[in-house]
C-alpha cells in the first residue's frame, strides 16, 4: 500500500526494564507540529468504528497508548501528488508508532481485538466548539471506499 505524501510514521523506541518501560511519543525536535496547539485523549471500545474526519487548518499527531487500532488516511487535498491515495497504520500495543496527519488528509480509526484503544492525540491549533475545524465524512464514504471488514487469511 502506498504511503501518502507528507504523512509522518515514527517508530518509537522503548525502554524497558524490571520496573516497566519509558517511551517519548513526542519531541519538539522531531519537527512534527507546525505549533502546538492542544493534547487530548479518547477511549474508543471494542468493535467501534470512528471514521472519518478532515481539518482545513490543523495537523493531528496520533500515539495509541493502549490496544490496537487500524488507523485509516485518505489523501483528499487536490494539489498533492498522491490525491485519491489510502494508507493504513497498524498502531498500538504491536506497533508503537506517532503518526503525522497533516492539514486536508481525512482520517479515522478501528478498535482492534477485545480490548479499547486510548488514543493520545496532539494538534496544532486549539479547539473552538464555535468554529469547529473538524469536516466530517461517513465511514462508508464511496469515495474513499475502504472496506473496513476483517480480512481472514
Amino acid at each position: 500500500m502506498l504511503a501518502i505524501h507528507d504523512v509522518v510514521v515514527k517508530k518509537l523506541i522503548t525502554h524497558a526494564d524490571d520496573r516497566g518501560y519509558f517511551r517519548e511519543v513526542v519531541r519538539e525536535d522531531d519537527h512534527l507540529l507546525r505549533r502546538f496547539g492542544q493534547s487530548s485523549v479518547t477511549k474508543t471500545y471494542p468493535g467501534v468504528i470512528k471514521a472519518f474526519h478532515w481539518h482545513h487548518d490543523q495537523d493531528d499527531v496520533w500515539y495509541v497508548v493502549d490496544g490496537m487500532a487500524r488507523v485509516v488516511l485518505f489523501d483528499r487535498r487536490p494539489a498533492s501528488p498522491t490525491h485519491g491515495v489510502t494508507q493504513v497504520i497498524y498502531a498500538g500495543d504491536d506497533n508503537p508508532v506517532t503518526i503525522l496527519i497533516p492539514t486536508g488528509i481525512a482520517h479515522g480509526y478501528q478498535v482492534l481485538g477485545n480490548k479499547p484503544v486510548i488514543l493520545f492525540y496532539h494538534v496544532s491549533k486549539t479547539y473552538d466548539p464555535k468554529q469547529p475545524d473538524e469536516q466530517r465524512i461517513p465511514f462508508d464514504d464511496p469515495e474513499i471506499g475502504f472496506d473496513w471488514s476483517i480480512q481472514n487469511r
